[in-house]
């Protein structure tokens, strides 16, 4: 934990706003890494959708009664079909909570051939957005796969409440406005699950998963290297390439997971990194409390202070670090100023200083300065 002053960089916007710019990885054209990924291949929607049909046709027949709901006949069907893309890329029960919440705030889980200037269908998407044409927007299994491809793209998602999720993508006026349906959109997900045929759970080849969230996917990347093939990564980007360590424990994961989740979030000197996202900018993160709020996520107790956290664990060489070690460096070896985490692929998550944002920087332009390593897990 750091004092530094210094002029802003305008990188962000105060307050609620941030939530308003999806947090998005960088694509090929300015990240190369060494090991291949398919990460930066569109999904293939028509694929999707005759895996969405394969999971509803395949599925018990059953009724689905849901209280909160004004027209069910209408609004279950768009709701299992949602709920069906979901599996079809396999996105985890939360997101399809957060679909399902979004669908219920922008249209009444209705496919609407009407909305604000040229928004259609159940997520009021808008072909002048790039979205789809008209008639690909009315189709619920492609507004579905678009929604869920926007976000596949938010860096750390699941670790944002449903609204922020929702906003993320959507971008909507009224940001708030999707929390009130997290109840009835919960109970829609635990409702139509047992109805949907998990045939369909394998993707198509090059289709679906063909796009793989960072924050929970692993494989294909070593957790080596020094960080050099990825150059210089934006300001709260995960490069595309990146994957968590599949091979990392699973302690480490969730705090990976949970440090990805406040990227491009405004540093603040004592802030407690319990609400980065709020618009209290105590809530947001230093460079220590972002490592103990993320390790706090996985169960795992750490001190507040670079200080104290230096003596925590057990301590490694610069030259072995694993997933989740924490890095050291300015001030001295036993009193060091900052701290990040080490999160493979040659890359370090940490929140620098004042003035910028929580953002992903590479072992390599860290490697000179490192005071200390300690694994916690």
């Amino acid at each position: 934990m750091k004092k530094t002053t210094g002029a802003v960089v305008g990188l962000f916007a105060s307050g609620p706003l941030l939530l308003a710019v999806p947090i998005l990885a960088i694509g090929s054209g300015t990240a190369s890494a060494s090991c291949s990924t398919d990460g930066a291949q569109s999904v293939d929607t028509a694929a999707v959708a005759s895996q969405v049909k394969g999971i509803l046709d395949g599925g018990e027949k059953g009724s689905v009664s849901v209280p909160g709901l004004d027209d069910p006949a209408d609004q279950v069907p768009n709701a299992k079909t949602i709920q069906a893309t979901g599996v079809a890329m396999n996105i985890p029960a939360r997101g399809q909570v957060v679909a399902l919440a979004t669908a219920l705030q922008e249209s009444g889980l209705r496919n609407l051939t009407y909305g604000d200037r040229d928004s259609l269908g159940l997520f009021q998407q808008r072909p002048s957005q790039g979205w789809g044409t008209a008639n690909e927007i009315l189709d619920p299994a492609h507004s579905s796969t678009k929604f869920y491809e926007g976000l596949r793209k938010v860096s750390g998602w699941q670790s944002l409440s449903i609204t922020q999720a929702a906003q993320t993508v959507q971008r909507s006026g009224f940001p708030e406005a999707y929390a009130k349906w997290e109840p009835l959109a919960t109970a829609l997900q635990k409702a139509i699950a047992p109805l949907l045929s998990k045939s369909g759970d394998a993707s198509p080849s090059g289709s679906a998963d063909t796009e793989p969230d960072p924050s929970i996917t692993a494989g294909g990347c070593t957790a080596g290297g020094d960080g050099t093939d990825f150059g210089t990564v934006p300001a709260g980007a995960v490069p595309a390439e990146y994957k968590i360590p599949a091979d990392a424990p699973e302690k480490v994961q969730t705090a990976i997971r949970w440090a990805l989740g406040q990227l491009k979030t405004p540093y603040q000197w004592g802030g407690s990194c319990t609400d980065s996202h709020g618009s209290d900018p105590m809530g947001r993160c230093d460079c220590s409390s972002l490592m103990q709020q993320a390790y706090k996520a996985a169960g795992v107790t750490l001190s507040r202070t670079t200080y104290t956290q230096v003596k925590e664990g057990k301590a490694m060489s610069a030259d072995a670090l694993k997933p989740g070690d924490l890095v050291f460096t300015e001030g001295t070896a036993e009193v060091p100023e900052h701290v990040g985490m080490f999160i493979g692929q040659g890359l370090i998550v940490n929140a620098p200083h004042t003035g910028d944002v929580v953002r992903i920087a590479t072992l390599a332009s860290w490697k000179s300065q490192i005071l200390a390593a300690r694994r916690v897990v």
